[in-house]
């Protein structure tokens, strides 16, 4: 199966190869705002066109719609750097590809998938500019990758590279930290059947409780760091203030600002830590299960339950759930999603008896037809596993 796979990398550029990615960064987003802008004049011209032609002071055929043309307005790219000529110093494949983007997201606007499209801000923690594969400007040689305009760019190779190149994003986080991700076009074999099927239950206490009676632990990384998290942000709002009264550019604070990637590393450090327990994590679940049965969960609705809310976020559902959905396609393997109305806490799983609503104080109960004793959360991951089977016979 032909899939496009990424690979993120460290990169460790030299002085000058920083100053031209954050050259590049700025530029990028200059375009990208100065479009946006050309597209709300646009926007706000049409609409009073708009407003002309139903109240029939105008012809319906003078009416051409708002739409942003990707292709007219890259090719109004070198116009604009006769304008500003610090556009020429940057790699102008990304500056296309600002425009790209731009292009897109009033696409989804359109099509109602997302919110009118808004100016970047370089006070973002993430800044970055993404760059196509063309003519060999992108490859890895050794120790060092070729990037456009960076030339050969010193990187920690942890994985080769497999398949056709199509675009690298070089991005620099908060913690001063540079990155680049490329994204390849490659062949991935599906697994060997394992002839086995798991019904997961998801959870606060326990991340993930499976039908064959294991229960994974929540590592609460972001609990765990919580103490030297808001002490090390309280030193930040110190030194914030401080600036504030000596009126000083938080911006040219030079405390502040390495105070400000320090807690940003400890941020990372947590988003990390956390990424690597749910790759494992999922890509076991994939090798070890050909049918894999979870909740439909609303992870946004339940989010704004604020006694809640922290627990939630910490645990990732969301991106766990998405990492067993892209595994299980790229290697032959089924997820079944069963509704998140489905009593799965309230049925017991040997005879299916359901006696009432149980709280979620009770933590283990006792049926009183067949009479066995449940745990409640590996009692729902096996009635998971049935409903999900259930369903994949009748679909």
């Amino acid at each position: 199966m032909i899939v496009n796979k990424a690979y993120k990398f460290r990169i460790y550029p030299t002085k000058k190869q920083m100053e031209l990615i954050h050259k590049t960064i700025g530029c990028v987003r200059f375009t990208f705002n100065f479009f946006l802008g050309k597209q709300k004049e646009k926007d706000a011209y049409w609409y009073i066109v708009e407003e002309m032609v139903q109240n029939s002071q105008l012809p319906t055929n003078n009416w051409k719609g708002k739409w942003l043309n990707k292709y007219e307005t890259i090719k109004a790219i070198p116009e604009l750097k006769q304008h500003y000529s610090f556009l020429k110093e940057v790699d102008s494949i990304a500056l296309q590809k600002s425009v790209e983007n731009l292009a897109d997201s009033f696409e989804r606007y359109y099509k109602k998938q997302n919110k009118y499209p808004r100016f970047k801000s370089k006070k973002n923690s993430v800044q970055s500019y993404t760059t196509k594969h063309t003519n060999g400007n992108i490859a890895v040689e050794g120790k060092y990758i070729k990037l456009p305009k960076l030339g050969f760019v010193r990187f920690a190779k942890s994985r080769e590279v497999h398949g056709r190149i199509l675009h690298a994003t070089v991005r620099r986080n908060s913690s001063g930290k540079y990155f680049v991700s490329i994204l390849a076009e490659t062949e991935v074999q599906p697994l060997k059947k394992a002839e086995s099927s798991i019904g997961i239950d998801l959870g606060i206490t326990d991340f993930a409780i499976l039908s064959d009676g294991r229960k994974m632990d929540n590592n609460k990384f972001t609990s765990k760091m919580e103490k030297k998290l808001k002490r090390e942000q309280r030193k930040l709002s110190r030194r914030a203030l401080h600036a504030k009264n000596k009126a000083i550019n938080l911006f040219d604070a030079k405390n502040y600002q390495k105070q400000k990637r320090k807690v940003a590393r400890l941020h990372e450090r947590v988003m990390n830590q956390r990424d690597d327990f749910l790759n494992k994590f999922s890509t076991e679940i994939i090798k070890n299960h050909d049918i894999v049965c979870i909740e439909d969960l609303n992870t946004k609705g339940m989010l704004r339950n604020h006694k809640l809310a922290k627990s939630i976020s910490d645990v990732s559902w969301s991106a766990f759930v998405s990492k067993l959905e892209y595994k299980a396609k790229w290697y032959g393997k089924t997820i079944v999603k069963i509704s998140r109305w489905f009593p799965s806490s309230q049925i017991c799983s040997d005879c299916g008896h359901q006696d009432g609503k149980k709280s979620l104080e009770i933590r283990d109960w006792t049926c009183p037809v067949c009479h066995e004793h449940h745990d409640r959360d590996i009692n729902a991951s096996k009635n998971i596993l049935a409903e999900g089977l259930r369903t994949l016979v009748l679909a």
